[in-house]
């Protein structure tokens, strides 16, 4: 194991995170050292698990379009010097836990903190849920006089801090959990954050290749410090402007472009960037400046709205990227509902009225 101390413990090995977080720590200032933790078990990424850690780093390469220049290189992430598993290493784990840590992250997956029959024993188990995992290395670390730390969720859930936090009090409560534990778990700080980066590929053993756009938007709260100073990472007031721009801009984008692609002639194989070029992108291009852009500036958001969008057809574009429409296009229904109708929803809450003829279109095409 090794000998550095890591004040960043980190659940999840995905190649997202490669691309992300830990790129951030191993770039930022100052550099962090990350334990990174496998919850899941699974022997298949043990190769992976293995060679995060290895001497040298391990790659990140960085391919698309940035300012309406080419971007085509590598870089290399040191920060991970220790990776232990849940399932074979738990005493470690909770030793790093309870002496070294002042954050936890983790991306665990959407139904990562869905109940496992498991989160009620009353003693650590690989079968549980990573809230249960999470309680009992708190539990641990307050029973051993640590401080509370600081908890970073980057699962894509709304108030995913808040969510996470209700879902280990409950933990706790289902545990009947001293009082003096459970306040020392309210004393920590749970940390709301939206994260966005396309990370396209691996690179194997380990690493994975990204678009050059990254961003970890972290909400701000009474005594929060950034974990680390990095371009890419943002202390906002509030997360909502940001979920609305990705949420109605970013993916409403992708969507209307689903729903224009099946209206025609709707080549399984067709990618994004080559949509955007032709009489597909061109709707789309329409459709954001005569329906979308205005129902922002509605909301006074007129020119974050445009900033974000033209940031937005950049990263659509990227030259290096094979995004295929059909894989948008799945779950096509959901997707209008949360995007297109959740837009225009919103910007009626001003002004009823709001025309959006084409984007009406679209949702009532899915309704019929």
């Amino acid at each position: 194991m090794s000998d550095v101390k890591t004040p960043i413990v980190q659940f999840g090995t995905s190649r997202f995170l490669q691309a992300h977080a830990d790129l951030f720590f191993s770039e930022g200032t100052p550099a962090r050292a990350i334990t990174v933790v496998q919850s899941s078990g699974d022997p298949a990424r043990a190769a992976r698990l293995g060679a995060l850690a290895a001497e040298g780093g391990f790659p990140v390469r960085v391919r698309g379009q940035q300012d309406g220049k080419v971007v085509d290189e590598e870089r290399r992430v040191t920060s991970v010097r220790r990776t232990l598993s849940t399932a074979s290493d738990w005493a470690e784990l909770s030793r790093v836990v309870t002496e070294e840590a002042e954050a936890i992250l983790s991306n665990t997956g959407d139904s990562g903190y869905e109940p496992k029959p498991a989160d009620d024993q009353a003693r650590p188990d690989q079968a549980m849920s990573y809230p249960a995992k999470l309680f009992h290395l708190l539990a641990a670390r307050h029973a051993g006089g640590g401080k509370p730390l600081t908890v970073f969720p980057m699962e894509l859930i709304p108030n995913n801090g808040k969510v996470l936090k209700a879902r280990v009090l409950e933990i706790a409560a289902g545990q009947k959990a001293d009082p003096l534990l459970i306040e020392w778990l309210n004393a920590c700080l749970w940390v709301n954050s939206l994260v966005d980066r396309i990370v396209s590929e691996p690179i194997d053993p380990v690493g994975a290749v990204a678009e050059p756009y990254a961003l970890w938007a972290i909400e701000a709260q009474d005594g929060l410090e950034l974990p680390v100073v990095h371009p890419s990472v943002q202390l906002v007031e509030d997360l909502e402007e940001i979920e609305r721009l990705k949420l109605h801009i970013l993916n409403l984008g992708h969507t209307a472009m689903a729903a224009f692609w099946m209206a025609g002639e709707a080549d399984p194989d067709a990618i994004v960037r080559d949509l955007l070029a032709g009489e597909v992108g061109e709707q789309v291009k329409d459709v954001m400046k005569t329906e979308v852009l205005p129902g922002f500036a509605l909301r006074g958001l007129g020119d974050k709205a445009e900033g974000y969008l033209a940031v937005t057809l950049e990263r659509f574009a990227n030259p290096f990227l094979d995004h295929r429409i059909a894989d948008i296009a799945q779950n096509h229904g959901q997707k209008l509902e949360r995007r297109i109708g959740a837009f225009l929803a919103w910007v009626r809450e001003v002004q009823p009225d709001y025309a959006a003829p084409t984007l009406d279109a679209l949702c009532a095409r899915e309704e019929a």
